[in-house]
């Protein structure tokens, strides 16, 4: 995860560690996609585009590691997982569609 930015000698900015906990291209898209359901890694290639498997690998680990996301192996040989959103990654789908709601009202305005 990105270096955090600190307020003073033990505290963290709430609003930078929410910020660089989504922070990145693809994270908002891989949990926007995440709310629909269980979704294995070859999913997010159809509703993605342009996302490569290294990315993809290394952004779900980074929201597996941020309690966004939980990693769920369904079957060991050959190695088959599943992902799914966590309470905290329903939470922030809560706040995605307000963000969406929000740039609605923008690109209305231009």
């Amino acid at each position: 995860m990105k270096n955090k930015i600190r307020v003073d000698a033990n505290k963290i900015c709430p609003l930078e560690h929410a910020v660089n906990t989504i922070s990145g291209k693809w994270k908002i898209p891989i949990v926007w996609h995440l709310q629909q359901g269980l979704k294995r890694p070859s999913e997010f290639f159809y509703h993605i585009a342009d996302i490569n498997r290294r990315v993809l690998s290394r952004q779900l680990k980074e929201l597996e590691e941020s309690g966004l996301v939980v990693k769920q192996v369904v079957k060991l040989k050959p190695l088959e997982v599943e992902y799914h959103l966590t309470r905290t990654g329903h939470d922030l789908v809560k706040i995605l569609w307000q963000l969406n709601a929000w740039g609605e009202g923008l690109l209305k305005n231009e």
